[in-house]
């Protein structure tokens, strides 16, 4: 039987999910342009442990095609329900945004949009669209979803040439059906697969402390990488309140490095692991790996 992961006693977080401040005046000048222009990013209203750290950088990320959710995944907090028509001037807004947050490197995610006919691809296209024509040296990473690993709503995505396209398999096969909505683990794979196949940089993210076994985590590694993801993270599930799925064990610092040395012996170009790591952290780190490579 595959042993459980090492779980912490006691009720508190453990002292590594502390989080350690950034202070620098790159990330002042970030904060100062979103408070005066009241820009919107989901490292504020997500409230990423890594924000501080990531503006240090001229990295941010912007959530597009609103904030009401098609699907209601038992870990996640964003709102679930019948989401408002698109915002046809949104590509525009958010590639101003980046202009005036004198971005380096750009991560835009959604919300899943079953409702709409091409899941929102053709918007995702014209966000990145807008964005290189503003900000012709910005480098960009997206957080798709799955889109139902439907090539023609995929292609359309990929015909935007973003630096890096990922989709988050977000947990274990077995536990998928728990945590996910309508989401399915093959779906996911079959996703990626096919983005790594068209020829993008693809990459996934995982988050452990939900109940899954150690030798869970690993298969999930290697099906990815198997489906050609080149770049992976992996992070400490944090319940976003009570009425979300509960945190089954808080993961040790000690683990988080185990598994980045296998799963980088597997195969992948780049690695983040660590109880803090969230799909963007680090992004442009993780683009130069694989241009490196």
């Amino acid at each position: 039987m595959p042993k459980l992961h090492d779980q912490v006693r006691g009720i508190g977080k453990p002292d590594w999910l502390k989080i350690r401040l950034h202070r620098t005046a790159d990330y002042a000048a970030v904060r100062r342009i979103v408070e005066e222009h009241h820009l919107h990013t989901i490292c504020s209203s997500g409230r990423c442990p890594n924000q501080a750290e990531c503006w240090s950088r001229r990295t941010a990320t912007f959530m597009i095609l609103g904030d009401i959710c098609t699907r209601g995944c038992r870990f996640c907090a964003t709102q679930t329900g019948r989401p408002l028509a698109p915002v046809a001037d949104e590509p525009r807004q958010v590639a101003e945004s980046v202009r005036l947050m004198q971005l380096k490197y750009v991560v835009l995610t959604s919300v899943t949009r079953d409702d709409l006919e091409d899941g929102g691809a053709a918007h995702w296209a014209a966000t990145v669209e807008a964005i290189r024509q503003e900000n012709p040296e910005a480098a960009i990473e997206l957080l798709i979803p799955d889109f139902d690993a439907k090539a023609p709503l995929l292609d359309v995505v990929l015909a935007s040439k973003a630096d890096i396209v990922g989709h988050n398999i977000e947990t274990v096969e077995r536990l998928t059906p728990v945590v996910r909505s309508r989401a399915k683990y093959r779906t996911s794979l079959a996703t990626l697969r096919y983005l790594s196949e068209q020829g993008a940089v693809t990459k996934s993210g995982v988050m452990v402390g939900l109940g899954e076994t150690e030798d869970e985590v690993l298969q999930t590694l290697r099906d990815l990488r198997e489906a050609g993801v080149q770049i992976v993270t992996l992070g400490q599930y944090l319940r976003p309140s009570l009425e979300h799925y509960p945190v089954a064990a808080y993961i040790t610092p000690e683990k988080f490095d185990w598994y980045r040395t296998k799963a980088l012996e597997m195969g992948f170009s780049y690695c983040a692991s660590a109880p803090l790591v969230r799909s963007s952290y680090l992004a442009e780190e993780a683009l130069q790996s694989v241009k490196r490579g």
